[in-house]
């Protein structure tokens, strides 16, 4: 049963990437065809690299850290920013960043967490 959920995973897996990579190629497409390329194309490709990441990682290890979708979202919301949406509210730039802010802050907690000096358990063995 166990094999079964293994085999399912690798197929959702392998069809995530190839679905990735076809945006991929459907946004460099646009770009050729549209003769233009724009700071908000590029931060979907950046998207799209992360993407191919988090497969990667959980492919090799079965583990994401969750810095990937931190990252993402991240992106996700400085490209709605940037792509200057004309019929959104100004408060509604303030809030994209705060929340940009919020994941960044998050994505700091996730990191420091794991510092030595944050970590009981060394300080203990040290104190023995």
């Amino acid at each position: 049963m166990n094999n079964n959920f293994e085999i399912l995973e690798k197929i959702v897996l392998s069809i995530l990437i190839v679905c990735t990579v076809i945006a991929i190629g459907m946004e460099i497409q646009a770009m050729v065809i549209n003769l233009k390329v724009t700071l908000a194309d590029i931060l979907l490709l950046f998207i799209y690299i992360e993407i191919i990441g988090m497969i990667k990682e959980y492919w090799v290890s079965k583990v994401i850290r969750m810095s990937y979708p931190l990252f993402i979202a991240m992106t996700a919301l400085a490209r709605l920013i940037i792509m200057g949406r004309k019929d959104v509210e100004p408060s509604a730039y303030v809030y994209e960043s705060v929340a940009i802010l919020i994941l960044a802050i998050a994505i700091v907690v996730l990191r420091v967490r794991h510092m030595e000096i944050l970590n009981r358990k060394s300080k203990n063995k040290h104190d023995d």
